[in-house]
């Protein structure tokens, strides 16, 4: 039975990675026309990475694998909520406003202390909204940051 709960699992992430590049695949063309390296760009690769790793969990599952405890799925399903949320407030409060409550909220339940799981939260954040704006010129949301 345990080989079944891979192939299970892998089956669910396969689906969610065509999906998601079938998502990707979505965004707008960028004023001036398609890129080598745009905005579907990450995403397509993360699909393609997930595809990957669900095919292999469907070919080789685990023999020694048990579903884990209800106490497992209940931190699972505030994971899935928390990233839900901040994709819905990636606009308005902006990337690093969104990703300081998000990055926080999940290493605070995987155990960090609050105060250092939103610093951590914080500074990753800011240092990916600097990495893309700036280095890959892709421009994140700034959100409630935003001076007008």
């Amino acid at each position: 039975m345990s080989k079944f709960n891979d192939r299970i699992f892998g089956l669910v992430m396969l689906v969610i990675a065509v999906a998601y590049y079938y998502g990707a695949t979505q965004f707008p063309v960028p004023f001036g026309g398609s890129e080598a390296v745009g905005p579907e760009t990450f995403p397509k690769l993360l699909a393609v990475i997930l595809a990957i790793c669900s095919l292999y969990m469907i070919a080789k599952p685990d023999p020694d694998n048990h579903w884990p405890a209800s106490r497992t799925f209940v931190e699972l399903g505030i994971a899935v909520v928390t990233l839900i949320v901040y994709a819905l407030l990636l606009e308005p409060l902006g990337f690093i406003v969104s990703t300081t409550l998000a990055v926080g909220t999940l290493c605070w339940r995987m155990g960090a202390r609050p105060i250092k799981a939103y610093l951590t939260g914080l500074i990753s954040g800011v240092v990916v909204f600097v990495l893309f704006t700036y280095g890959l010129e892709l421009p994140l949301p700034l959100g409630l940051l935003e001076i007008n």
